[in-house]
């Protein structure tokens, strides 16, 4: 009886453990990457062009990125490496070296829109010109940085949830001012690519969702060896509040902005206002501030990862911050249009995804790497399926900006 009870002690010990360990795990950190600024515009310049004719994309890039970071997270859990380290050991050094600069250029384009869309909600907030509230996002999310190294991974973990809180429960404000109508939303879930520009915006979905950086985090900050079990749950949890998130950015571009021509944040804070209210417009720009701030930490954060696991050398976080940072913040003073610098980053990101992706398929449906753990043969058909497809919509992306610079050269 004595033993009977103390297995059941254990249970029950073992049952808490894992539920402590999930409810702000490493899958919120990455989960920031989500709900970023280039999120932000993308998903409501989509609902305001189209309505909710692209909410199915939405929920399909959330399908595909709960699978994608679940990857990631059981990589580093199971190797105890992370993504950048194991394709440093498995690769020849002009391979390990050549990759990085890629790398490099995707954590700097995710800067990009990161430190935009700060700098736009302080411009817009206080009267802050561009380059200078470029600089104080800069140095708020130095200052959390340093917290974060002070008071150990917890503090940006706890960060993290209270951000997506915040983005989340933001936007929920602006959507119940003004709502789309339920026959809208059912037709929203309906596949379709029809109307003017609707390919590119679906590709700019896709790639503002499944993020290179968010990869590369994720697989770093699981390689405290947690179960299983807690990624999974941890990653569902994460997935969910950020594919909700987005999917009200969606929605609040469909009920409040439809018909705008926006094609940036100022545009589309102002027509906020002039359409459901100056709440909603301070809500709205009190997201994108936070959204802008929280997760160019996360960016900061992942070139760090990537530099560590591809040169072997520990790089101080506050030369990562200037050599992320600097570059957005030099653009924004020399006047560059910030539609502009969103585009090119998101091309550079379309770029960068399938170098992530292709290796971390490979890599966790390898018996040699992941051992037992490896992905079963429906998991990485499903996985190799979903590259494919997100490679296509990249490239289609890609083709669609050639084409327009060759017509306005």
């Amino acid at each position: 009886m004595t033993i009977v009870k103390a297995s059941s002690a254990q249970r029950l010990d073992d049952r808490a453990a894992v539920a402590a360990s999930w409810r702000i795990g490493p899958a919120f950190v990455a989960a920031v990457a989500y709900v970023d600024p280039g999120n932000v515009v993308t998903n409501v310049a989509a609902g305001a062009s189209h309505g909710t004719t692209l909410l199915w994309v939405v929920v399909l890039a959330t399908l595909v990125a709960g699978p994608v970071q679940y990857l990631a997270a059981k990589l580093g859990a199971t190797t105890g490496k992370s993504l950048p380290e194991l394709i440093a050991d498995r690769c020849s050094r002009p391979v390990r070296l050549a990759y990085w600069p890629q790398a490099e250029a995707v954590s700097i384009a995710t800067d990009l829109a990161e430190v935009l869309g700060a700098a736009i909600a302080l411009h817009l907030l206080f009267g802050i010109p561009l380059p200078l509230g470029g600089l104080l996002a800069a140095v708020a999310g130095a200052v959390l940085l340093a917290a974060g190294d002070r008071f150990g991974p917890c503090f940006l973990r706890n960060v993290a949830v209270v951000s997506l809180a915040l983005i989340a429960g933001a936007f929920i404000f602006c959507l119940l001012a003004r709502p789309p109508g339920l026959d809208e939303l059912g037709a929203g879930l309906i596949p379709s690519l029809e109307g003017d520009g609707v390919l590119v915006l679906a590709a700019g979905i896709v790639g503002a969702t499944i993020m290179p950086h968010a990869v590369h985090i994720h697989s770093a900050l699981a390689r405290d060896h947690r179960r299983l079990s807690a990624h999974r749950t941890d990653v569902a949890l994460a997935m969910l509040v950020a594919g909700t998130t987005n999917a009200v950015m969606l929605l609040v571009g469909a009920g409040a902005l439809q018909g705008s021509t926006s094609g940036g944040f100022g545009a589309i804070a102002t027509d906020v206002a002039a359409r459901i209210g100056s709440a909603a417009q301070l809500a709205f720009l009190v997201a994108l501030l936070v959204s802008g701030v929280t997760s160019t930490v996360v960016g900061t954060q992942a070139g760090a990862v990537v530099t560590s696991g591809l040169l072997r050398r520990s790089v101080p976080l506050w030369a990562r911050r200037c050599t992320t940072v600097l570059p957005a913040v030099v653009l924004l003073a020399l006047g560059v249009s910030p539609v502009t610098l969103l585009i090119t980053s998101q091309v550079v990101l379309a770029i960068g995804l399938p170098l992530v992706l292709v290796p971390l398929v490979a890599a966790t449906s390898s018996p040699r790497v992941m051992g037992t753990a490896a992905n079963t043969r429906p998991l990485a058909i499903t996985m190799v399926a979903a590259t494919t497809a997100v490679i296509c919509l990249d490239v289609s992306l890609l083709v669609q900006f050639v084409q327009g610079c060759l017509q306005a050269g």
